[in-house]
Order: structure tokens, then sequence, then C-alpha cells
């Protein structure tokens, strides 16, 4: 190629010039230069452009040169280079088209996207310019004659320019892929702490560091005590976990925490960062991450997105744990409740020898006479001294549970769960309050040796026991025998009366209504099923639907139930009823049926019912076994248009996880817990939890046993959108329905 001649005081000027050896690697982008590669065979062209570019600055940073004298060097020195921001490229060298051949090299072989490449030609004529722009991926195509020394530094730039957007546009595209990932891997998580462990080594991982910090959560107690504690820590701080903030030796830490907390926004510094996540009412969250120098803005504009996605699911999983903490563990004397001793029984259970373990029910003798003379809060601390005292003396080697009411449970080997050494802990009087109170206990006991029932039925024979022996004398004991369990006569007759029932049409569908709480107006039903016999007697639903699953019969009767509902709901809407949605619950057995999906469609299809106007109910503990098998179930009922909600919901313990991943669309605050609002200690802490998960999780609320107007009160104040009950109406039968509807202006 021939070389250009000087053709004005601003054209490039070819002069000699020391030059850069090849491949030699200078500061790098990320130490404040701009690197460009200059690939042409005229090595005046090298020093001329290093001369006309060399003392000028781009996007305040000097500009760094790679020199490579033919294409092939150009490939060998990209096939190491992963930070060139431009290449200026001649198109003609060792052959007439080397140039457009390592264009297609660096795109296509290389996968270099970022880099702009300048095409520069002295012979304008071999490769059009139109062509060479639709043909290959390059940026710029210029003559040499017309790259003055100005219009090279105007080219130049604008490439630098545009490379500096493509590479924070794919960073931050890059980035976001990693919390999407991220918020994924930490959402599968079970557990707060787990949780919290896993909100740092994510951070860490955003940043490509050590996994260095802690994450902090403020609880609001009140106004002036506000409690800054360490829930997760990694490195140099691993041992602060559980501890207040006040104990990291190092007061700058704390001191950027509640400036965080103070100004409710991270804060990026030159060794550290700290991250505000947010929270609800009566908590924050907040983390210290060390850094490795100060975070550039695209990381800094990550690790804001990052916060806002988990803060959401840190408030979530806290609200989880608590569940699992209410649903598993007394909240008086913080033993294993009920639940929690169920899951036990059924560990114990399931061992292959367990001939020395034995389940006591201890019950206090007269306690309710106690509690209402001396009052509910001397109860609560009668209740205390007796769970310490059991846990003290028996705890190290034994479990100790509340299972209800004034009753405790004793599981483990036999030599220890004897009557005498359970009913002598009641000899030496319990100081309450500043009272010596006297009391006495009633036990009894199930022996597991060949047991041949689950924990449930453990725990029933003992408390069946337990009634045996308040009967026969109280301070005593009684040890379940065969004899005492269900008469399997019975049930017998009940499952052939059922039947009976069932083909007689002795069963039938009645309606309780859900209310708006806001506007007091009718919103749906739930379908009930009951049973009067000929004779007029009621029996109850918990003592035949355990019955109708039993036998299998509850597949037919669950039918009848969803096409009489469907049938219904039809009816309602020709009267104008056309916003009314009917709710019907749907048991294990008859949910896990290999037709139930065919059954479900049939219905719709014969009924003409709207899919979107019916909700299909399916209990917590129906949600938690085998979730992964039940996601896909509901997701086959999903597509049909039919809602879900999740009835009990509170009474057993939901992964927040699959609770996200099963597609619900409602919970239903079980009837314990709405009670609980006005009776209990405890008051509204549980069905406030329930309303602020659903809500964060957007999911519809409903409060089922609404009793009176305080409850109600309460329930709407706490944001419960609907609730249902006997304040608002009792069951009722189709005729009694429609009236009630008119009456209620439910259209």
């Amino acid at each position: 190629m021939s070389r250009s001649t000087a053709q004005a005081d601003d054209d490039l000027v070819f002069m000699d010039e020391t030059e850069t050896p090849s491949g030699t690697s200078g500061l790098n982008e990320a130490k404040g230069v701009w690197r460009v590669m200059i690939v042409d065979d005229d090595t005046d062209v090298h020093s001329a452009t290093t001369f006309a570019l060399s003392n000028l600055e781009m996007q305040h940073r000097p500009l760094e040169f790679v020199h490579a004298y033919s294409a092939a060097e150009a490939r060998e020195l990209l096939a190491q280079e992963d930070d060139i921001a431009v290449i200026l490229l001649d198109v003609v060298m060792e052959q007439e088209d080397s140039g457009l051949q390592l264009v297609r090299h660096i795109r296509e072989v290389l996968k270099l996207t970022e880099v702009r490449i300048i095409l520069r030609t002295g012979q304008p004529g071999y490769a059009p310019e139109i062509d060479a722009i639709r043909d290959f991926d390059i940026n710029d195509y210029k003559t040499k004659s017309e790259l003055t020394r100005i219009k090279l530094y105007t080219t130049v730039t604008a490439a630098i320019r545009s490379y500096e957007q493509i590479r924070a546009i794919n960073a931050s595209r890059r980035g976001l892929d990693r919390i999407v990932r991220a918020s994924t891997e930490l959402m599968a998580l079970h557990g707060l702490d787990n949780f919290a462990d896993g909100v740092i080594a994510q951070v860490a991982n955003l940043l490509d560091q050590q996994t260095s910090g802690l994450l902090c959560v403020q609880e609001h107690l009140n106004e002036h005590d506000l409690e800054l504690s360490v829930i997760s820590a990694a490195g140099p701080l691993a041992q602060m976990v559980d501890k207040s903030t006040a104990s990291v030796r190092d007061g700058r830490i704390t001191r950027l925490l509640q400036r965080t907390l103070a100004q409710r926004t991270s804060i990026y510094g030159n060794d550290y960062a700290t991250l505000y996540f947010g929270g609800n009412a009566n908590r924050d969250f907040v983390a210290y991450i060390d850094t490795v120098g100060p975070l550039n803005e695209i990381d800094q504009r990550l690790l804001d997105v990052f916060s806002r996605n988990i803060a959401v699911g840190l408030d979530n999983v806290l609200l989880v744990t608590r569940l699992h903490n209410f649903a598993f563990y007394d909240p008086l004397t913080r033993l294993p409740n009920r639940t929690r001793l169920k899951e036990l029984l059924d560990e114990s259970l399931g061992m292959p020898l367990r001939s020395d373990v034995v389940l006591a029910l201890v019950d206090i003798d007269h306690f309710a006479e106690t509690n209402d003379a001396l009052g509910h809060q001397f109860g609560d601390l009668l209740l205390l001294g007796v769970g310490a005292r059991l846990q003290s003396r028996l705890g190290d080697q034994l479990t100790i549970a509340r299972v209800g009411g004034d009753t405790f449970g004793v599981l483990g080997n036999a030599s220890l769960v004897q009557p005498a050494v359970l009913l002598d802990l009641f000899e030496e009087p319990f100081s309450i309050d500043g009272q010596e109170v006297q009391l006495s206990a009633t036990a009894g006991l199930v022996r597991l040796e060949d047991y041949e029932g689950g924990g449930a039925d453990a725990l029933k024979d003992a408390d069946i026991a337990l009634k045996r022996a308040k009967l026969l004398q109280r301070a005593g004991h009684f040890y379940f025998s065969r004899s005492m369990g269900v008469d399997i006569r019975e049930r017998v007759r009940l499952m052939h009366a059922l039947r009976t029932a069932y083909e007689e049409k002795e069963l039938f569908v009645v309606y309780q209504p859900q209310i708006d709480l806001a506007t007091r107006k009718p919103v749906g039903a739930e379908a009930l099923l009951r049973w009067r016999t000929k004779d007029g007697t009621f029996i109850p639903p918990d003592r035949f639907i355990p019955i109708a699953e039993y036998s299998g019969l509850i597949i037919d009767i669950g039918e009848r139930v969803m096409r009489e509902a469907c049938r219904e709901l039809v009816r309602l809407r020709d009267m104008g009823y056309s916003e009314f949605t009917i709710s019907i619950n749907v048991s294990q057995v008859q949910f896990r049926h290999p037709r139930f999906l065919d059954t479900l469609r049939n219905v719709i299809a014969e009924t003409g019912a709207p899919p979107s106007r019916i909700e299909l109910e399916i209990t917590e503990s129906i949600a938690m076994e085998e979730p992964d098998v039940l996601i896909q179930l509901l997701c086959q009922v999903k597509q049909t248009g039919v809602s879900i909600a999740i009835d009990d919901f509170g009474t057993g313990f939901s992964s927040l996880s699959y609770l996200q991943r099963l597609q619900a669309d409602r919970l239903k605050i079980d009837r314990s817990f709405v009670t609980e609002i006005t009776g209990s200690s405890r008051g509204s802490s549980i069905a406030e939890m329930v309303i602020q998960l659903g809500r964060n999780l957007g999911l519809s609320v409903v409060a089922e046993g609404v009793e009176d107007e305080r409850q109600a009160s309460i329930l709407a104040t706490l944001g419960c959108p609907l609730a249902q009950g006997y304040l608002f109406a009792r069951p009722m039968t189709v005729d009694q329905l429609t009236t009630w509807l008119k009456d209620n202006g439910a259209r």
C-alpha cells in the first residue's frame, strides 16, 4: 500500500515515532485508560495515528495503543485481549480483503461484540462503503484521506462513547440475570436463618468477591427502643450472629447501619456498602458488606435492584418463620405443641425398636376453677411454672410439650415416663406471683410397643386414657388398652348408614355467604355438606366425613356436591347475581383421585358454570403433602379457569417457596385464629400475619368463623377484605340463600 501524504495542517502527518512493541499491555480500562488497537501494514500510519491522539483524553481517560501490522498478528493479539475499546483497521493488508475477513473473525469466531471497529482504507474504490457497512458488522468506514486529526479524534470519541454505553448495557443485563437467579435460589431456602445467610452469599456473588458482612433486622419495639440485631454474618464478622450490633467492635459499622436506616437508602463507600432492604411497619432490614475498593455505578444500581427485590422476600420469610413457630410451638411456654408432638410420635412409631417408648398426657387437676378464681393472667403464670418444672426435671432426657389448655405431653423412655415420676413432680408447691400454690395432676399413658396407629391416633388414645383416669380417680393414672379404642362395629355401622344416606338423598348442600367487610355485601358462598337422618337427627360432618374418606364414598359424594353447587351458581347468575362466587371444599382423598380433573371438567361443561366464579378449597395439610406433585395438579386445575383457596391456613406450616409455586388465589384464616382475636392473650397476632402474608404475595384473604362485630371490626382494621360466620349468616339451604340474597343486595 502506498503511503499517504500530508494534505493540510489539519491532516494526519506521518512522522517517525518510537513504537510500542506488539502485544504490550499497559493500564487496562479498570485503571483508567481506553485501549485502541491500530491494525495496518504501514508503520507510518501507526506513527501518525498515535501522534495525533496520544496527548488527548476522551471521557476523562487517556488512550493506550496496541499495534498489529497484519491481520494475522491482530488475530493473535485479540485472542488474548478482552478490553480493546476501538479497532482502527486497514482494509487491504496481506490480501485485498484481509481487513474485512478480520472483521468477520472478530465478530463470529472471537465473539467480540462490544469492541467498535472503524475501517480505514487508502483504496476507497475496492470495497464500496455501503456494501461494507451492509455486509460486515463495522461501526464506521473512512478513507485515510478524509481522516484529518480533528475528524479522527471525533470518530474515535464517538466510537468510545458507543463502546462505553454498550458495555454498561451488557453489564446491567448480565447483572439482572444474576439477580433473577439469586432471587430464585433464595426463595427456595426454608427458614429465616438460611434465607439471611443466602442474602449475604448472593451479594458477594453479584460482586464477584469473598463473602464478608452482616445482615441485621431492626425490631420497632417502641418509639424509644429500636433494637438492631444481627441475623446473619460471614467473614471476620461471622461471630456476631444473634447478637446486637452494639457488640460489633468496629463502631463505624454500627454508625453506618444506623445512618442507612435513618436515610432509608443504601450507602456506598470506598471499601464498604450498606444496603437498605426496608420492611413493614414493625421491622427494617439492613446489611453491611465489605467491598474490594469502591463499587462502580453499575454495581451500585444492581445492588439497589437486588435490595428492592429481596426486601419482600425477607419480610415474608420472617412472617412464615413466625407462623411456623406458632404452628409447632406453644406461644406461652415455648414448648412443642400438639402438632409438633404428633410429628415426633410419627417418627418414634416409624422406628423399628420402640418397645421402651411411652407417651403420657399430664393434666392439671381443677385448673379451670383456679383460672376462673384467680384470673387468666395468674393461670398463664401457673402454666409457665408447670412447663418450666417439667422441662427442668425431665427435659434433658424426654420431650416435653404443651398439647392444649392445661394438658402437657411427655414422650420418651418407659423407665422415665412412669406415673409415679410424673405425678411426684406436683408434690412440691409452685411459687406463682408470690403465692405458694399446691397442685395435683392426672395422667393418661400409651405404650408404643406393637402400636398400630399413627401419631394422631396415639394422642387420641392417650386422651381416652386420660379421660378414663379422671373418671376413676383424680391425681391418678390410666394406661390405654385396645378395648378402649374406637369401636370397629360402630364404624362399620356408620359406614353402611352413610352409603344408604347417600343413595336416599339424606345428604344435602347448604351455603354460607361470604361478605365484603368494607361494604357488608355478599360476594359469594361456601358450599357445605350436611347429613340429616330420616328421624331428623343431624350427624356432624367431622364424624361422617372421615368415614366417607376411609370408605372411598367421598369420591361420589364430592362429585354430587360439586355438581349441585355449580348448578346453583348458574341459577343465581340467571337471577342477576353475575359477580357471585361459589367455594367448594375438596377432601384430600377426592383431590388426589385420578379422575378428579376429568370430573371437574365434566361438571363445568355439563352445568355451564363459569370457571372464573368457582373456587376449590383445599386444606393447608393437603397443600404441604407431596408439594411437587400437588403443584403440577394445581397447575392443571388452574388451566380450567377455576381458582384455589387454601383453607385452615396457619394451622400447619407452608414453605414460602411452595406457597408461591402453588399459584393459590386465596388464604382462609382458620376460625380458631379468628376466635383468638378477642378471646386470647396473644390476640390478633396470627390473623394479622396471615393477612399481611396474603397482601405481600398478592393473595386474597377470607376469615371464617366471625361471630361478633368486634372480631369483624378488628379484621377490617387489619386489612382483611372478606369474612364469613354466624355474625353475617348461618349456612342455609338453596331457597333460603335466594331469599337472603334478595334481602341483602348481592347484585
